[in-house]
């Protein structure tokens, strides 16, 4: 070990984020006192944002098993079965703290960490999904930062040519210091060319490809377990730079390598960079790791094996080979101008040997670092306690709206309701020609390449419902995504997860990541919708100026569904006049958190609304039931702003109004309960167990004109970004 290395005092542990107990777990695990660059890997690979080290104990409580389930939770992405021997393979994770600094580079390399993720397991990437939060649209950073993810997210994915077919959008000044940028991406493959990250095979070569290693993104890990102070633009450096054009030829190059026998293992660079990778594939195998840093591919000059391991430069992978592939393996990655270098070796010793310069720099044991690393059982404040902690003033009394049209009109250019076309017409939403639903429906629905079946796709969460009750607003964000893949006729399959909180040492952000946990959980398993990935992003806070505190409790969904017959889908645009509108699920009550008391009565108040799984489940089977038979002409699900919201989407979509013939109230209108749809079906078509509300047809909804409501819905976001692209 070299003797000129800095001295590890408390200030250098503190700086790595690791605490002083922490610490003493490190001198305990090698023995000694570590050098910087074990200091360093200690730190990545112990952060919250690689070891999960306060939601672990309570993500084990979660179901991830099925018949449909291939591999849960503990692989770079999940794999369920899609049929004909085919697999679909997805997964979401969070980018939030680089793209609060530099949303452009932060939502890009988002994008391109996601699809690593999918095809490091042999899977073809199909398509992107994101789900945003942003603060108030008049705050002075907003458009700025609304602006620099969109044509992020858009530049990177339209580059790759992997289309971005839907996602979410939320606003509320809980994200103005905070923003979150979630991407997922979703994959096919075969089910016996799917590739696992367990090096094996002592001797067996370690081969790093991809781009040069710099000097980007060191620390991103560690930055993103921690909440943000006054010197946010400060940590511009720790975010990665990601270059699409790269990306796309290691997607090529490794997928032709996989048609081959070469790979024993495969693992994408992402968060902690060769550190986490490394570390994760020799553990999972039980192996150890020997890697020679001299030959590891370099951007930029003197780079330090400490800079080496815990870069987080983007579009790089790392791979066991079998012996003897190398040359093979290399021809492939040079055909397609990437590098390619073996770097090191798979041993038998359990432990991570780096070598540098002749001189042994790193020489520590691999277990500590990933099967046991700090797990925290945190403080949770109990239930009636964050009830009163939470302030969320009682509903009382609510006057009857003084004139219905007028409130959807405001709903429909609301923020959280207008038309996301500004959004999604940046985005490639048609590259590989096979989709088949785009933006602006309940799920995006992408054909399988050469079949006739889908896979639909949706991203979900209502931030508000999981502040007023984390437990109801972790089982309505299951089961509003299982809805919305429902509403296309899907059968859904499977859920991903971008678990958003604030602090963890905070009792009261516990409460809200436990209870969500709870709801979510209890929603997965009557609806036989396991988790299968995800991803935990906590210290989403700010103490920056201008800036909130803690940001709302947003586990965001990403679900998947089946259809067999991408010919046999609903859509949400109402089709023929003369059809007849059905009501399933009930008559709206609830005006506790909705968007209508928020946008028109100026308040957040009141209990989130009840989610009952047994009529969930039951109304979902009834609209699967109508698709399949093709009785079902268009299908939208109840959502924010109720039912009056809900049908004038459908005649935007349609353009076609509707005319209803049940007496509107304030609750019946605008109401959020939940497990509910509207359906339209041809006249004369009966829908047991429905009830008919209306005929499609006419030129207005509630009295007002649908090209009133068309101007409404699509002016927010050119006027909030001034019509600029």
């Amino acid at each position: 070990m070299s003797s000129t290395a800095p001295q590890i005092t408390p200030e250098v542990v503190a700086e790595h984020g690791l605490s002083p107990e922490e610490y003493d777990r490190v001198l305990k695990a090698i023995g000694r006192e570590p050098n910087l660059t074990e200091l360093g890997i200690f730190s990545v690979m112990w952060s919250e944002h690689c070891s999960y080290k306060s939601s672990k104990i309570h993500l084990m409580k979660l179901p991830t098993k099925g018949p449909q389930v291939i591999c849960g939770p503990g692989e770079n992405a999940g794999v369920v079965d899609i049929g004909d021997g085919q697999a679909a393979i997805f997964k979401m994770e969070s980018h939030n703290h680089p793209s609060y600094i530099e949303p452009y580079q932060g939502a890009a390399t988002g994008v391109g960490g996601i699809l690593r993720d999918v095809f490091t397991m042999g899977a073809r990437p199909v398509a992107n999904m994101n789900a945003l939060r942003f603060g108030r649209p008049d705050h002075p950073k907003m458009k700025h930062l609304i602006a620099g993810v969109v044509h992020g997210i858009g530049g990177y994915g339209n580059c790759v040519g992997v289309p971005t077919v839907g996602g979410e959008v939320n606003f509320h000044p809980a994200y103005d210091g905070n923003i979150l940028v979630n991407a997922m991406t979703v994959g096919v493959a075969d089910t016996d060319k799917i590739f696992y990250s367990a090096a094996s095979g002592v001797g067996n070569p370690i081969v790093y490809v991809g781009s040069k290693t710099g000097r980007d993104g060191i620390h991103g890990a560690t930055m993103a377990s921690a909440d943000f102070g006054d010197d946010a633009d400060a940590k511009r450096p720790t975010v990665q730079v990601g270059d699409p054009f790269t990306e796309k030829l290691l997607i090529e190059a490794c997928l032709e390598l996989m048609a081959s026998d070469a790979i024993v293992a495969i693992q994408d660079m992402g968060a902690a960079g060769l550190t986490s990778s490394s570390v994760e594939m020799a553990s999972k195998g039980g192996v150890g790791i020997h890697l020679k840093m001299d030959d590891v591919p370099q951007r930029e000059t003197g780079m330090t094996t400490y800079e080496m391991m815990l870069s987080e430069s983007q579009e790089r992978m790392l791979m066991v080979l079998k012996p003897g592939r190398e040359a093979f393996a290399e021809a492939i990655f040079k055909k397609w101008e990437l590098d390619f270098a073996v770097i090191g070796h798979v041993t038998d010793t359990g432990r991570m040997v780096l070598e540098h310069k002749g001189e042994i720099v790193c020489d520590i044991p691999l277990a500590p670092l990933a099967d046991d690393a700090p797990l925290y059982d945190r403080p949770s404040m109990p239930k009636d306690e964050y009830k009163l902690w939470s302030k969320v003033e009682a509903l009382g009394e609510i006057a009857e709206s003084a004139d219905i049209g007028a409130d959807l009109v405001t709903l429909m250019g609301s923020p959280d309701i207008a038309s996301r076309r500004w959004i999604w017409e940046q985005y490639d939403h048609m590259v590989g020609a096979d989709t088949v639903q785009r933006p602006g429906g309940d799920a995006a629905v992408v054909r399988v390449h050469g079949a006739r079946k889908g896979i639909a796709i949706s991203t979900d969460c209502t931030p508000r419902y999981c502040y007023a009750d984390p437990y109801e607003g972790g089982k309505q964000a299951i089961a509003e995504c299982y809805r919305n893949l429902t509403a296309v006729g899907s059968t859904p399959l499977a859920v991903t997860n971008c678990l958003n909180f604030a602090n963890p040492q905070r009792p009261e952000i516990m409460a809200q990541l436990t209870g969500c946990l709870e709801g979510m959980g209890d929603a997965c398993r009557a609806l036989d919708f396991p988790i299968v990935s995800g991803n935990v992003s906590l210290y989403n806070e700010s103490k920056a100026t201008g800036g909130g505190s803690a940001i709302l409790p947003t586990p965001a969904i990403g679900g998947i569904g089946l259809l067999k017959d991408v010919d046999v889908m609903a859509t949400v645009a109402f089709k023929n006049e003369g059809d007849a509108i059905w009501l399933i699920g009930g008559e709206g009550s609830h005006l506790g958190q909705t968007i209508w008391l928020r946008e028109i009565a100026g308040r957040e108040a009141g209990e989130a609304p009840k989610v009952d799984l047994t009529a969930e489940r039951a109304n979902a089977d009834l609209v699967h039931a109508l698709v399949a038979e093709g009785k079902a002409t268009a299908v939208h699900d109840i959502a924010d702003g109720g039912l009056i919201v809900t049908i004038a989407e459908m005649a935007l979509a349609g353009k076609i109004g509707a005319t209803l013939d049940v007496a509107l109230t304030t609750a019946s209108a605008f109401g959020e309960d939940q497990g509910r749809y509207v359906v339209t079906t041809a006249a004369g078509v009966d829908v047991p167990g429905a009830v008919k509300i209306g005929t499609v047809g006419g030129d207005s909804v509630a009295g007002v004109a649908v090209e009133a409501l068309r101007t409404a819905h699509e002016g927010f976001f050119p006027a909030l970004m001034d019509s600029e692209l």
